[in-house]
C-alpha cells in the first residue's frame, strides 16, 4: 500500500487543494469548449473510474475495459486532456511553493525558511562560524549547474512561455489583495494561456537539432537565470545583515559564488551532429545572446540615469571616460543630443551601448572582454555611491554588475565530451598501429608520453576520425582566443579507464593547435568514471595518472586542480542502484585520500540525471549525504531532462533552487559533519548491501533473453523513434545490447512501463543479506544516523511509491512466454525491497515520513493510470502493424509525454 486513502492536506497546504480544484474546473470548461461537453463527461468517467480503482486496490483491467480499442484520435484527445490536468497540477504546486516562501518571508526574522540562505547562516553562526571565517570562505565557493541536452521532457519554447503567463496570473493573487475585477482578469489570462497551449502541439514532429537544444537551454539562462542572479546576491546580503548585523569583513561586493555551464553543442559522445562547427556556433550564439541582453538592459537604464551635473556631482572618472569614448567612437558621439550634454551617466551609457554593439559586430572599437565592460559599469556604480545616488539608480546598476560577473560575454561555460575509444582509434590510425587498442594500458601510456608533452608531434592523418578531432581542438583554440578562457569548461572523457585515455587527449590537443604561449595545453581534462568497475579502480587510475611526469607538469600549469566526473547513469545501469550509489560514495572517499596524499585538489563533477536511479533527488540532501570534505566549496553538477524545467522554469523557484544549493555548500564546507567513529563499520555493511544487490540485479538483467523481454515489456521501441533530442539512443555502430544502450532511454523505458526497475531492483536482496550477516539493528542504526544511508532509503521509497506493479504487469504480458520467466522475479524482488525499506525507515506505508510528497503522488495517479493503460493497448496495436502505423505512433508519443509529466523524475 503506497499511502492511506485518508491522507489529507496539512493546514499550510489547504490553499493548494483549492487551487487544484479551481484550476481543474477551468480545464474542464476549456475541454468542453474546445472539444465537446460529451468529451468532458467521458474524461470525468475515466477519471472517477481510475480513482475508484485506486481506492479499492483493484487491478487496472477495470480501466482497460473503458479504454481498450479506442480510436487513435479519441485516445490522443483523452491523453492530452489528462496531460493538461498534470500541467495545471504541476503549476499549482509550483505556485504553492512560492506562496509558502512568501509566508516564511513575512515571518523571516522569527522563522526563516528551511534550507534558505538565512536559515543556513543561522545554523553556521550557532556552530561558531564568525563573520571573518565566512568572509575567508566566500571567495572559495564555486557552484556550477551544467545544463545538458539529455531530454526526457522537451517542452517547446512556445509552451514554456504560456506556462509563464499561467504562473504570473496565479502569483498575482497570492497577496489576497486583488479586486473582483482583477481576479476576473487573472482568470481570463490563465484560461487564454491554457487554451492557447491546448491548441499547440506538445512536441515538434521533427527531431530537434543542436541549434534547437541550444535555444531550449538558452530560455532558462536568459529568461530566468539572468533575472534571478542579482536577487540571489541581494538575498545573501540581507541574510548576512539579519544574522550577523554589521559586516566589516564583507564591505564591498560579495565574490561571485555561482556560474553556469552547458553541454549543448559540445557533447560529441555518440552524437554525430556535434563537432568543431557546433562548438564554434554555440559559443558565438551564446556570446550574441548575452551581449544583446546587456544592450537591452543598458537601454532600460538610459531613462533612469538622467542625473544633471547642475544638481548633483559626478565622479571625474566618469567624465574622463565619456571623453575617452567620444574619441574612440566619434560616430556614436556625434548622434548624442545636445540637451543631454549635462547628463554624463546617460552619455556614458549611450557610448557603452555603442561599444557593446561594436563588440557584437566584432569591430575593433568593441570591448576586448567582459572585464572592460564590467569596469565601466563599476565606474558608474562607484560614482552613484559617492554622490547621493544610492536611491537614484545605484540599485539597478548593481544588478547589471552582478549579471556581468555571472555571465561575462560567454553566458555559460561550454564543456566538451567524447568517448575514450574514439580518441584511441584516432591515435591508432595516426601511428599506423592496428594493434593499438589491444596493447596494455601502461604500454600505451608510455608510448604516448612524448606526444602528450610536445616532445614529438603526433602524426597528422586525413581519415574522418582524426579530421573531426583536429577540428574540435582547433575550434577550442580559436574559442579561447576569441571568447577567453572563462568560456570553456572541461574536456570530459567518457568511459575513461586508465592513464592512457587522458594522455591521448593531451596528444590530440597539441596536434590540433590547442597550446598557449607557455607551451602548455590550456585545458582541464576530466576522466569520467561511469561503471561500477571504473569507480572501484578510480583511485588507482588517479594515482597512476599523477605519477606520470608529463601529466603532472600539465596539471601544475592548471593550478594542481584535477576535475573528476562521476557517472551516476551508467554505473546504475551496470550494477544496480545500490552498487552505483555506494560505489560513488566510496569512490569519492578514496579519490579524496589519494588526492590529499599527492598534494592536489579535486573537483568532483556529478553527472546526475532526473531519475533516482541516475542520481536525481534534492541537491540539499545529496550535499548533506556526501562524504566529508568532498564539497570543500565546490559543487559542479549536471542538470538535465525535466529537472531543468522543474528547478529553473519559474524565477521564484529558480531563486529557491540556487539558494538551497548555496546554503548546502556553505554548511557542508564550513562545518562538515564531525567524524563518525561508527562509519568504518557501516561501510563494511554497505559493501555487503552493494555486493548482494548487484548480484541480484546482474542475475536479472544478465538472464538469457533479458533484452528480448526488455524490448517487449517496455515502450523502448517508441522512445527510440521519438524526436526528443539530437542524440541517438545508443552509440553509433553498436547493437541493441544492454551495454550499448544509453542509460537515459533505459531508465525512461522502465519508468513508462511503471516498473521503474533501475530505481530499486536488487535493493531488497542486498538489505536482507546484510541484515542476515550483520543484524537488523545495525541497519536500523545506519538508517537513523547516517545521512548517506537515510537518503538512499528515502529515494528508494519515492521510486517504489511512484511505480505501479499492476500496470507494469500489463506491459510485461506483451512479452508472451517471457512474462512467466521474468515477472515473478520482479514481483518477488519488489516485495522484498518494500518489506525492508519499511522495516528500516520505520514507516507503516511508503512516504509516511513525507506526507506532502505522498499526497502529490496521489493527486496525479488518477490521471497517470488511464494514460498508462491506453499506452499498453496502443503499443500492442502498433506492434501488430509491424510498427508502421504512424498515426498510432503519434498517439504513443503523446502518451509517453503524458506519463513523463505525471510521474516526473523519469529520465
Amino acid at each position: 500500500m503506497n499511502s492511506p486513502s485518508s491522507l489529507e492536506f496539512a493546514a499550510p497546504d489547504v490553499p493548494l487543494r483549492e487551487d487544484v480544484r479551481r484550476l481543474g474546473a477551468l480545464v474542464g470548461d476549456m475541454l468542453a469548449e474546445q472539444v465537446s461537453p460529451h468529451f468532458l463527461a467521458e474524461v470525468e468517467r475515466v477519471r472517477t473510474t481510475a480513482i475508484a480503482r485506486r481506492q479499492s486496490d483493484a487491478p487496472p483491467q477495470s480501466l482497460a475495459g473503458l479504454l481498450d480499442g479506442m480510436q487513435p484520435a479519441d485516445a490522443e484527445q483523452l491523453i492530452r486532456a489528462f496531460s493538461t490536468y498534470f500541467q495545471v497540477v504541476n503549476i499549482a504546486e509550483r505556485v504553492h511553493r512560492i506562496r509558502r516562501r512568501r509566508d516564511y518571508q513575512r515571518l523571516q526574522s522569527a522563522k526563516p525558511q528551511p534550507e534558505g540562505l538565512q536559515h543556513a547562516l543561522q545554523q553556521l553562526k550557532q556552530q561558531g562560524v564568525t563573520i571573518d571565517e565566512l568572509a575567508d570562505w566566500l571567495p572559495r565557493i564555486d557552484i556550477e549547474p551544467v545544463f545538458t541536452a539529455h531530454p526526457t521532457e522537451a517542452v517547446r519554447r512556445a509552451l514554456l512561455e504560456k506556462e509563464q503567463l499561467m504562473v504570473a496570473s496565479l502569483v498575482n493573487g497570492l497577496d489576497g489583495q486583488r479586486t473582483p475585477g482583477e481576479q476576473a482578469t487573472d482568470t481570463a489570462r490563465f484560461r487564454m494561456a491554457l487554451t492557447s497551449a491546448w491548441q499547440t502541439a506538445d512536441s515538434s514532429p521533427v527531431r530537434p537539432g543542436v541549434e534547437d537544444e541550444r535555444e531550449h537551454v538558452g530560455f532558462y539562462l536568459i529568461e530566468v537565470l539572468y533575472r534571478v542572479m542579482p536577487v540571489l546576491y541581494e538575498t545573501l546580503e540581507n541574510a548576512l545583515t539579519e544574522v550577523y548585523g554589521a559586516q566589516p569583513a564583507l564591505t564591498g561586493q560579495l565574490p561571485r559564488l555561482l556560474r553556469f555551464g552547458t553541454w549543448v553543442g559540445g557533447d560529441m559522445d555518440g552524437n554525430p551532429n556535434v563537432d568543431g562547427g557546433t562548438i564554434t556556433a554555440t559559443l558565438n550564439a551564446q556570446r550574441a545572446s548575452i551581449l544583446r541582453r546587456y544592450l537591452k538592459e543598458l537601454r532600460q537604464l538610459t531613462t533612469l540615469l538622467s542625473q544633471s551635473t547642475s544638481l548633483v556631482a559626478v565622479s571625474p572618472e566618469v567624465l574622463a571616460r565619456v571623453e575617452e569614448y567620444r574619441a574612440l567612437l566619434p560616430k556614436a558621439a556625434g548622434v548624442s543630443r545636445p540637451r543631454h550634454g549635462d547628463m554624463p551617466y546617460r552619455l556614458l551609457n549611450d557610448l557603452m551601448r555603442a561599444r557593446l554593439q561594436a563588440t557584437l559586430e566584432d569591430r575593433p572599437e568593441g570591448y576586448a572582454g567582459p572585464d572592460e565592460f564590467a569596469a565601466d559599469v563599476q565606474l558608474i556604480l562607484h560614482s552613484l555611491e559617492l554622490n547621493r545616488g544610492i536611491h537614484a539608480g545605484w540599485f539597478a546598476v548593481r544588478r547589471l554588475a552582478w549579471r556581468v560577473r555571472s555571465f561575462g560575454f560567454h553566458l555559460a561555460r561550454l564543456d566538451v565530451r567524447q568517448e575514450s575509444s574514439v580518441h584511441a582509434r584516432a591515435v591508432a590510425t595516426a601511428l599506423g598501429d592496428d594493434d593499438w587498442e589491444n596493447r596494455d594500458a601502461a604500454d600505451r601510456g608510455a608510448l604516448l608520453g612524448p606526444y602528450a608533452s610536445g616532445e614529438q608531434a603526433l602524426p597528422a592523418v586525413q581519415d574522418e576520425g582524426n579530421a573531426r578531432l583536429d577540428a574540435v581542438f582547433a575550434a577550442l583554440g580559436d574559442a579561447r582566443r576569441r571568447h577567453g578562457a572563462e568560456a570553456l569548461g572541461a574536456y570530459i572523457i567518457s568511459m575513461a579507464h586508465n592513464r592512457a585515455d587522458v594522455l591521448t587527449v593531451l596528444a590530440l590537443a597539441r596536434r590540433g593547435g590547442l597550446v598557449d604561449d607557455d607551451g602548455a595545453v590550456p585545458l582541464d581534462i576530466a576522466p569520467l568514471f561511469e561503471t561500477v568497475d571504473d569507480l572501484r579502480h578510480g583511485p588507482e587510475t588517479l594515482r597512476d595518472l599523477l605519477a606520470d611526469p608529463v601529466y603532472r607538469q600539465h596539471l601544475a600549469a592548471r593550478g594542481n586542480v584535477q576535475m573528476v566526473m562521476l557517472g551516476y547513469s551508467d554505473s546504475g545501469k551496470d550494477g544496480g542502484i545500490a552498487a552505483s550509489r555506494w560505489g560513488l560514495q566510496r569512490g569519492q572517499v578514496e579519490l579524496l585520500q589519494t588526492a590529499n596524499e599527492l598534494g592536489i585538489k579535486l573537483t568532483f563533477f556529478h553527472g546526475r540525471g532526473g531519475s533516482i536511479s541516475r542520481g536525481g533527488g534534492k541537491t540539499t540532501r545529496a550535499v548533506d549525504a556526501s562524504p566529508r570534505g568532498s564539497v570543500d566549496g565546490r559543487l559542479r553538477v549536471t542538470e538535465q531532462g525535466e529537472v531543468i524545467h522543474r528547478k529553473y522554469g519559474i524565477r521564484a523557484l529558480a531563486l529557491r533552487s540556487l539558494e538551497q544549493a548555496t546554503g548546502a555548500v556553505l554548511q557542508s564546507s564550513l562545518r562538515p559533519r564531525p567524524p563518525e567513529p561508527r562509519e568504518p563499520g557501516w561501510r563494511t555493511i554497505m559493501d555487503s548491501v552493494a555486493t548482494q544487490s548487484s548480484q541480484a540485479y546482474r542475475d536479472f538483467v544478465g538472464a538469457p533473453r533479458f533484452m528480448d523481454y526488455f524490448r517487449s515489456a517496455t515502450p523502448i521501441d517508441v522512445i527510440e523513434r521519438m524526436t526528443l533530442g539530437s542524440r541517438p539512443s545508443r552509440r553509433l555502430g553498436q547493437d541493441a545490447a544492454l551495454g550499448n544502450l544509453r542509460a537515459i532511454p533505459w531508465v525512461f523505458a522502465w519508468s513508462q512501463a511503471r516498473a521503474v526497475i533501475p530505481g530499486w531492483y536488487g535493493v531488497g536482496s542486498g538489505l536482507q543479506a546484510a541484515a542476515q550477516a550483520h543484524g537488523v539493528e545495525a541497519l536500523q542504526e545506519m538508517a537513523r544516523d547516517w545521512p548517506f544511508f537515510r537518503t538512499f532509503l528515502d529515494d528508494i521509497s519515492m521510486v517504489l511509491a511512484k511505480g505501479d506493479l499492476s500496470i507494469a504487469e500489463m506491459f510485461s504480458r506483451m512479452s508472451g512466454d517471457l512474462h512467466g520467466d521474468f515477472f515473478p522475479r520482479i514481483q518477488h524482488e519488489h516485495a522484498l525491497t518494500l518489506q525492508w525499506v519499511l522495516k528500516l525507515t520505520g514507516d507503516s506505508w511508503l512516504l509516511q515520513h513525507d506526507q506532502r510528497l505522498a499526497l502529490s503522488i496521489r493527486l496525479r495517479n488518477p490521471y497517470i493510470d488511464p494514460i498508462s493503460v491506453l499506452q499498453a493497448d496502443l503499443l500492442k496495436r502498433w506492434r501488430a502493424t509491424g510498427r508502421e502505423d504512424d498515426t498510432l505512433l503519434r498517439v504513443l508519443v503523446a502518451s509517453i509525454n503524458g506519463v513523463s509529466q505525471g510521474v516526473q523524475n523519469t529520465g
